[in-house]
């Protein structure tokens, strides 16, 4: 590092004469350069190196020295020992300047530029002296900007890490190891993916942790579920419009697959998307390019796909709602997310994470859970998966000041809340008459809208508790009659 701003160098040369053409051409400049060492061999030079770690900027070298060590396999030494030092090579050997290929195995090397030591009756300076001075400069340049990228890349990476530490992949069962052994084959390629599971089992997880294990992990992650996109956005949305390309456009819009670029976007309830969208959908998968609306020529894009359905997509392709071409394309590397009820032995994991994440938020104390509580959580059979989990918790806290029972793990299952029982609150209650399946799920359904509405701030905040995406709640809402 160049202290007071004032860059360090280290000379190799084993020519006492050329070592004093470099001074005296540096001169001018003292105040901004100094030759802080200089040696005559290779061996040296790559010692000093190395125990003096970040002393040196640049490294201004005689391509042919003594000592065995030097040319191109110096060059390689000095930046495997540091590969922030900037090298600039002082030779002979250009004199002839069309000899493009021994440039060219400097450059590739290392070496950051070079320069000739001749015509020979010019022995007090380097020749092209303002040349070889820009040169030192313009090192000394592009290792500060190598040096801010290392800690933006620094940054970057203990962001990266914090969120795998967020939205990490719990449970110690043999099933989810092998979706996280999964998850580690699937971050080494960019091959597509297709995470199926049931409603509430995660998958958004499971592609999140694919993305920032992969070496796109800097590049943005694109979620979106296309189930709560309107028939007619779809394409927009996806893949974009150009000012003009219908009425209301009245400026560019860059589409999800271009926001995500060199990056992943994951595609949740991919086979809500209707058949013209995964025509276009096949085409980037295939091509690698987006047709975008307003625009006759494609345009070229990089993107994983990560898809996820809680369908069995099989059966969607012999209903013919989805395309098999793009079910094949999209089922190149599969993952099946178990339900919670297939790994029971993970659900004291989930209730300890969740109860330590949402006391957090509320700042009060983690309760105890009483064994025949966590024994009640492992009957039940959890058919809305980690998301139900989750949310019964979340019930149970907001109910009980205490330890957890058994008693409050039942009630917030059936939706009863302790103490006074009004018309409000959710209580599935049977009388003698029996219901159809159809009146009796509306029923359930709507009561249980009401119930969360009413302990929600916002319909926003009803919509996540519920896992809905907030034009799937509205939608759902409006066909109930709810306001």
């Amino acid at each position: 590092m160049a202290d007071g701003g004032v860059i360090q160098i280290l000379l190799i040369e084993d020519e006492e004469f050329d070592a004093r053409r470099v001074r005296n051409t540096i001169a001018p400049f003292q105040d901004r350069i100094a030759i802080r060492d200089v040696v005559a061999n290779g061996h040296s030079a790559v010692e000093l190196i190395r125990t003096n770690r970040d002393l040196y900027d640049i490294v201004i070298m005689d391509f042919q020295i003594a000592g065995g060590l030097m040319g191109e396999d110096l060059i390689r030494e000095i930046k495997r020992v540091d590969p922030s030092v900037e090298i600039i090579i002082v030779t002979k050997m250009t004199i002839n300047i069309t000899d493009f290929a021994f440039a060219a195995r400097l450059l590739n090397a290392g070496a950051f530029w070079y320069c000739t030591k001749y015509p020979g009756d010019i022995e007090a300076f380097i020749y092209q002296p303002t040349d070889f001075i820009l040169s030192i400069f313009n090192a000394y340049k592009k290792k500060q900007l190598e040096k801010e990228r290392a800690q933006s890349n620094r940054k970057l990476a203990l962001t990266v890490e914090n969120i795998l530490e967020q939205k990490r992949i719990l449970g110690s069962s043999a099933a989810i190891q092998e979706v996280q052994r999964q998850i580690r084959k699937c971050a080494e390629s960019h091959a597509p993916v297709l995470i199926t599971g049931p409603s509430g089992s995660g998958k958004e997880y499971i592609a999140l942790n694919i993305h920032y294990q992969s070496s796109r992990r800097f590049e943005n992650f694109v979620p979106i579920n296309c189930g709560s996109l309107p028939g007619e956005l779809v394409e927009s949305e996806l893949f974009g419009y150009e000012k003009g390309a219908f009425t209301g456009a009245s400026a560019r819009k860059l589409g999800l697959f271009e926001v995500a670029g060199h990056g992943t976007i994951f595609l949740d309830e991919v086979g809500e998307l209707p058949l013209a969208a995964q025509v276009k959908l096949l085409r980037v998968l295939q091509e690698g390019e987006i047709e975008k609306i307003g625009r006759t020529e494609k345009i070229k894009v990089d993107v994983r796909v990560i898809a996820a359905s809680n369908k069995n997509l099989r059966d969607e392709v012999t209903a013919g709602r989805f395309r098999e071409d793009l079910y094949y394309r999209l089922n190149v590397v599969p993952i099946a997310v178990p339900p919670l009820r297939e790994r029971r032995d993970d659900i004291q994991v989930f209730v300890d994470h969740f109860l330590r994440e949402l006391c957090a938020e509320v700042n009060r104390g983690v309760p105890a859970v009483e064994p025949d509580a966590l024994r009640a959580f492992k009957d039940h059979d959890w058919p809305g998966n980690v998301r139900e989990l989750k949310n019964v918790l979340q019930r149970i806290l907001f109910d009980t000041d205490g330890p957890i029972t058994a008693e409050s793990v039942s009630g917030a299952l059936r939706g009863v809340r302790r103490g006074d029982r009004n018309p409000d609150e959710f209580v599935v209650a049977f009388g003698d008459g029996a219901l159809s399946w159809r009146d009796m799920e509306r029923g359930v359904r709507e009561r249980y809208f009401r119930f969360v509405r009413a302990h929600s701030s916002s319909d926003a905040d009803a919509a996540k508790r519920l896992g809905l995406a907030p034009p799937n709640y509205h939608r759902m809402c409006k066909e109930m009659g709810i306001k």
